[in-house]
């Protein structure tokens, strides 16, 4: 059973991911502890080497050391190559398990997730964050073996000096000291950055979306002319990152090796005075020299870690909204499926009522008051909504998912075959994809692909008209066969034609179940069991279509036009 995200803080979020992986952390904390002592110990052997064969010339001690030391180094290559591959699967479980955890996340939310989050906030967490959050990750490698080569290397300069091992322990604080300042101002300028690049990403998707209108007005200069001022001051914050940043390495490569001259240096002068062997300078040579590789990495991880923080804030913010933005509560007893039968919907702000099993359409001279209705019948915004008496708020919003459908026109058409895209989460049936595509109108969609219902639909649409996109959606909505459909505006960009063909399959395809459609088209609303009549957002007048065309001098007028 999955654990759920832990988003109460970012760095409890990636604990969350170490913990959801502990078997592999252990391997690579295992694997970077034993090829960092496949570092550190090379020293010990070739100070044995040197003390022990080079200089009483013993050439078989000599060549017995060599052959140790050519067998650490084959079985650390060995080791080296099993740490780079358990970290690689560290990297992707970490992104990808925050990866499906913001998808998840972003289906819970559904329509009310474009009204909260911007597209370029999205867009960042899955193009940046990601993979920084999981990148971050590896520390848990290099991070605990350069830990534990400190300590051992330690323990091996103290039975040369203590003098030495001292200077050796003492110079991790410093270094930390050090370089903790620039790590803070990393994540304090890495959070402006990281705002400043959703927005511009915002603005990209907003004008991208927008460029068919900003062309037919006029007004794609101007637009384009903001984002590369925009653009321009983004790269001046990343210039201010990258300042920071750039310290980074450069303490991390320049304080060991500063480290290394002053420990060199004084077992230099120990030697000369005959207080240590020739082998045991080699040695503190070798051992300080190594430690510049963990203390680098630690650095390094270090700064992946501030980064990684400012990425997990983002990342949690989104997965702390609340599903469906309706605040709404709901128990575990049996009302939180629903009504148990099929059952009316009500909506007290406008006083509409969609009787189970009846076909109702809802007619207004201001679509957004029409719109509205179907979100708090769908629970995309709060109200007091009921169905079957009980209050939506109540409801558990997966359940209510399963059960009532909203359909409108700005939904999200993904890339895949035809048959993927009617099909939506349920398995491709081809016979029952063909059936709602004959439903939706949309037999002329499928004769003029070159592969049928195997042919490629783009990202968004992109290679289908409005027209078109608008019936693969309806299409998709029928295919579901939901206890309850709410479609908003499904015939408002097709010809008179299409449009009475979509009004009598419509019909037919949801006899007996409940639907209620937004529309002022006169074709739907005569194939309508009862058409709600809305001014000013409420119920005006209620009947056939007929019976309000001549009790109704607004309702007349609205649908003549």
């Amino acid at each position: 059973m999955r654990v759920e995200a832990d988003i109460r803080s970012p760095a409890r979020f990636l604990w969350w991911l170490v913990a959801s992986q502990g078997r592999r952390i252990v391997l690579a904390a295992t694997l970077g502890t034993l090829w960092m002592l496949g570092l550190a110990l090379p020293p010990y052997v070739l100070a044995r080497a040197i003390d022990t064969g080079l200089q009483p010339r013993h050439f078989s001690s000599l060549l017995g050391w060599v052959l140790i030391l050519l067998g650490m180094g084959v079985l650390n290559a060995y080791v080296a190559i099993m740490r780079h591959r358990t970290l690689t699967k560290v990297r992707m479980d970490a992104a990808f398990r925050t990866l499906e955890a913001v998808v998840e996340h972003s289906a819970r939310l559904g329509g009310s997730l474009a009204g909260r989050v911007s597209a370029g906030e999205v867009a960042t967490i899955g193009i940046g964050d990601i993979w920084t959050i999981g990148s971050s990750l590896t520390i848990v490698g290099p991070g605990f073996g350069g830990v534990v080569a400190y300590a051992v290397v330690a323990a091996l300069l103290f039975s040369i000096s203590p003098l030495l091992a001292l200077i050796v322990v003492l110079g991790a604080p410093v270094i930390a000291v050090l370089v903790g300042p620039p790590l803070g101002r990393l994540r304090d300028a890495g959070s402006v950055y990281r705002e400043h690049q959703a927005q511009l990403t915002t603005r990209l998707v907003d004008l991208m979306q927008g460029l068919r209108v900003l062309n037919g007005i006029g007004g794609k200069e101007l637009f384009a002319a903001r984002y590369r001022e925009k653009s321009r001051q983004l790269v001046d914050e990343g210039y201010r990152v990258g300042s920071v940043s750039s310290w980074i390495p450069t303490l991390g490569a320049g304080l060991p090796l500063l480290f290394l001259a002053v420990v060199t240096w004084l077992a230099a002068r120990m030697a000369a005075e005959g207080r240590i062997s020739v082998g045991d300078l080699v040695a503190v040579y070798g051992y300080v020299a190594v430690l510049v590789v963990p203390v680098a990495e630690l650095i390094d991880n270090g700064s992946a870690i501030a980064q990684a923080l400012v990425s997990a804030r983002r990342v949690i913010a989104l997965l702390r909204l609340t599903p469906d933005g309706a605040g709404g509560t709901y128990s575990a007893d049996c009302s939180c499926h629903g009504p148990d039968a099929p059952a009316d919907l009500f909506d007290p702000e406008s006083g509409v009522e969609v009787a189970a099993g009846r076909f109702t359409a809802l007619a207004g001279a201001r679509s957004a008051d029409a719109a509205a209705v179907l979100d708090r019948l769908g629970r995309f915004r709060p109200s007091e909504a009921t169905w079957g008496g009980i209050r939506l708020a109540e409801v558990a919003p997966a359940r209510l998912r399963e059960r009532i459908l909203v359909a409108d026109n700005e939904s999200a058409v993904f890339a895949g075959s035809l048959r993927d895209v009617v099909a939506g989460r349920f398995e491709p049936d081809e016979r029952a994809v063909l059936e709602a595509l004959r439903n939706a109108a949309a037999e002329d969609i499928l004769a003029g692909l070159p592969e049928g219902v195997a042919s490629a639909i783009a990202s968004s649409g992109r290679n289908l008209s409005g027209g078109q996109r608008q019936r693969v959606r309806l299409a998709r909505a029928l295919a579901a066969e939901p206890e309850v459909l709410l479609a908003g505006e499904p015939t408002s960009a097709v010809d008179a034609h299409t449009e009475a063909l979509i009004a009598d399959r419509l019909r037919a395809a949801r006899r007996g179940r409940t639907t209620l459609v937004t529309t002022t088209s006169p074709l739907l609303l005569d194939r309508a069991d009862l058409v709600h009549y809305l001014v000013d957002g409420r119920v005006a007048a209620s009947g056939t279509h007929r019976e309000l065309m001549e009790s109704q001098p607004g309702y007349r007028e609205l649908v003549s036009r």
